[in-house]
């Protein structure tokens, strides 16, 4: 698929970190970009940068993400183009001891539905919502209607300690990339999936240096934090290489999370 102003696309979470450094390099290339997030301010000023649309979207509602589906393409036209960064965590053990009381708690079953709900079920809403969408489309000259580009994370294969919510979400959007792509494979819509590690997030830039710095030195090589444009850059690729789908790709340093 080659990247021009004929293009729209959605990213999720596309006001912040991995959505928009993602939303930018679309931009660039004269995509027409609307970004869903519940962050106005910052989703406002970055449809104003680019040129965009922003839609305040909530992944885990239907009709917020109907809505945002809706405007959207009212302001862009069918988008070919799906990257869905929307997600969050949590750090919770499965079930724990209080050292100062020796209280006994386990994880709270909402908790951990939130997580799934957000980051699984919401992935999948904005997938069958726009795959819908890309049906109505004429194929390209390579038949190709569509391409969809997910996050999951390097915790899908090898989460930590109090990730177990988040570890259980992000291998479910692992696990649902192939049969997914398959499903869609007769109509020319591509779905891949990306697993970073870790990268320069506002979610990171908010620790202490120090704790940067160790977690920096952490990753085999290059002993740095990721920059969320290489995962736009490897989100582009997915988009753009018409011989790539049903994948899931680590994007990270060769790094393998240790138990904490």
């Amino acid at each position: 698929m080659k990247l021009d102003a004929s293009i729209a696309a959605v990213v999720t979470g596309g006001a912040s970190g991995l959505g928009a450094a993602t939303a930018r390099r679309l931009a660039s290339r004269g995509v027409r970009v609307a970004l869903f997030d519940l962050n106005a301010e910052a989703g406002e000023a970055l449809a104003r940068e680019i040129g965009g649309a922003y839609c305040r979207v909530d992944v885990t509602s239907d009709a917020d993400v109907d809505a945002g589906f809706a405007k959207a393409r009212a302001a862009h036209g069918q988008e070919r183009v799906l990257v869905n960064c929307a997600g969050t965590g949590n750090a919770v053990k499965t079930a724990s001891r209080d050292k100062a009381s020796g209280e006994i708690k386990s994880f709270p079953t909402l908790a951990f539905d939130r997580i799934v709900q957000i980051n699984l079920v919401g992935t999948f809403r904005c997938i069958a919502r726009s795959a819908a969408g890309m049906l109505t489309l004429p194929a390209l000259a390579d038949g190709e209607r569509g391409a969809i580009v997910n996050t999951a994370s390097v915790a899908a294969q090898d989460g930590q300690m109090g990730q177990a919510a988040y570890s259980a979400s992000k291998a479910g959007v692992v696990g649902m990339t192939l049969p997914i792509a398959r499903d869609l494979m007769g109509e020319g819509i591509r779905v891949n999936t990306i697993l970073p590690g870790l990268f320069n997030t506002p979610l990171l830039q908010a620790l202490p240096d120090n704790v940067k710095a160790a977690l920096a030195a952490s990753v085999p090589f290059p002993k740095r934090l990721g920059d969320p444009d290489e995962y736009a850059a490897l989100a582009e690729f997915m988009i753009t290489s018409g011989y790539f789908n049903g994948e899931s790709v680590r994007l990270d340093g060769a790094i393998r999370m240790a138990p904490r």
